[in-house]
């Protein structure tokens, strides 16, 4: 499950539901008991916040892998009264609903990763990955990466997809868009992963491989970001309506796409280099996702977990009316 699953959460009676849709994926990547156990507290704990605190919000499930490692992510986005003093709200017996006020320290307790991120009026954002095996060996990472993907409200399939390539000295990373929406779509965007993960070479030549195969489908937009951590650059070379930016707590850059349609019509297939920092971000997402957005709106965000800052983009920008799919990727500094 490459892409996110989305449950609505808007009355008590789709926490259980909620719950049981968690732990089928536990049983299908093999959780043991114990750790199932785990999955459903935590996912019911976080419905159950939503319904309390929230009058409502969503749920996020995703498959993550770390080396041969398989776990869950879970992600609780909501937009209501948020936290003033997050702290103080994760003590346990702490509570503004008439609860016990043991949702969220359990959750952090019970969660292998727990991050949070809430801004009064706003809403909040929660973070949890658990994993089959939470004794496994931790590898050293140069990048952390965050994604949502999911279809247009109705549709069974998204359009997009995305991929990545992950190593200590070089990442590759894709969000591709197929025209349009539904299975058509997404059959070209699922051709443009596999030719992404067939082709180990530069963005720009990966664009050309993708433009041969495509043709065959309805076409599509994708861009190819190379992360290169001994020369701290990033090469990009992007077709169509992607959108790309690169922050450090100092510069902002915009990446440079050409016109066109991977697979039908390219005028230009051109890299563009661009600087990369220790501690950097690089946003994509297609344009599923309102580009209005402004990372400084949110104080702290940049700090969080990438899948809490493609999280919140995604509930304060989702168009609604498209697939979306928003990938962050997080430099680890060395």
């Amino acid at each position: 499950m490459r892409k996110s699953v989305v449950i609505p959460i808007t009355e008590s009676s789709q926490t259980g539901e909620a719950r049981r849709v968690a732990i089928a994926l536990a049983t299908r990547l093999g959780f043991q008991e114990t750790q199932r156990g785990k999955v459903g507290i935590v996912v019911t704990e976080m419905a159950s916040n939503l319904i309390q605190h929230a009058q409502g919000g969503v749920l996020l499930l995703r498959l993550i892998e770390d080396d041969s490692a398989i776990g869950i992510e879970v992600l609780s986005l909501d937009k209501g009264r948020g936290m003033v003093d997050v702290d103080e709200c994760l003590q346990d017996g702490f509570s503004t609903a008439g609860t016990l006020g043991n949702g969220l320290g359990a959750i952090r307790r019970l969660s292998d990763f727990f991050d949070i991120y809430s801004i009064p009026k706003q809403g909040t954002a929660l973070l949890a990955h658990l994993w089959s095996d939470s004794a496994r060996h931790l590898p050293e990472k140069t990048l952390e990466i965050g994604v949502i993907c999911l279809p247009k409200r109705g549709e069974e399939v998204s359009g997009d997809g995305w991929a990545c390539q992950i190593d200590h000295c070089r990442s590759l990373l894709l969000v591709a868009d197929g025209l349009g929406h539904g299975p058509a779509a997404a059959d070209a965007a699922s051709l443009a992963v596999r030719i992404f993960q067939e082709h180990d070479h530069s963005p720009g030549a990966i664009v050309e491989a993708a433009h041969a195969a495509l043709r065959s489908t309805r076409g599509a937009a994708l861009a190819i970001a190379e992360i290169d951590f001994e020369q701290q650059s990033v090469r990009f070379a992007g077709i169509g309506n992607i959108a790309a930016s690169i922050f450090s707590f100092t510069e902002h850059h915009h990446l440079l796409s050409h016109n066109g349609t991977v697979g039908y019509e390219i005028r230009k297939i051109q890299e563009f280099s661009y600087p990369w920092y220790a501690n950097g971000l690089l946003i994509m997402h297609s344009d599923g996702l309102d580009p209005k957005w402004q990372l400084d709106r949110y104080p702290g965000l940049s700090e969080k977990h990438p899948s809490l800052i493609a999280g919140v983009l995604y509930r304060d920008f989702n168009r609604e009316r498209d697939d979306v799919t928003v990938l962050v990727a997080k430099g680890i500094g060395r």
